[in-house]
């Protein structure tokens, strides 16, 4: 497993969104980013943890760390485990009261809930080694050629669709 951190929510070429992850102690433009398509919700709960900020009323997943916190439970971590037809699977894993225990999760629920929880996110090797693609096409700095990385992951997204990481 590698532990990953959230560089942002991005869309695709149909306006889908998407979560991008990158290795924790990679450097910028360095290694893999992984793109996980995920629903406009989600990627609106994400942005809000990511941005710091709180919806006017607790949205499902501050609900949900409400609830951990109520019995007892803490989130330690999360796992994007496999990949599968396109579609990413994930993990949480809880101590509880009554013990560790680790619950099935889409990707983007167990992402959103490690924002508001500050848990670790990792991902199995192996999907970032088969849905990962080039940092250099998704790291975005203030360095001389952005706006061509910039073109140049954009015409990816383009061409690139959730079917592509099909194992």
């Amino acid at each position: 497993m590698v532990q990953v951190r959230v560089l942002g929510i991005a869309l695709d070429s149909l306006q889908r969104s998407l979560v991008l992850l990158k290795p924790l102690h990679e450097e910028t433009g360095t290694g893999l980013v992984l793109p996980v398509w995920i629903g406009s919700q989600e990627a609106t709960s994400i942005l809000i943890a990511l941005e710091g900020r709180q919806a006017p009323r607790p949205l499902s997943h501050d609900l949900i760390v409400t609830l951990f916190a109520a019995v007892g439970a803490e989130l330690q971590r999360v796992d994007l485990t496999r990949i599968d037809e396109g579609t990413f699977f994930a993990e949480i894993s809880l101590t509880t009261p009554s013990g560790p225990q680790t619950i099935d999760s889409r990707p983007s629920d167990a992402i959103a809930l490690a924002l508001r929880a500050d848990a670790t996110i990792w991902v199995a090797e192996d999907v970032l080694e088969v849905a990962g693609v080039p940092a250099e096409l998704v790291d975005f700095g203030t360095e001389t050629g952005d706006e061509e990385r910039l073109d140049e992951f954009k015409r990816f997204l383009e061409d690139v669709d959730p079917e592509d990481f099909q194992g």
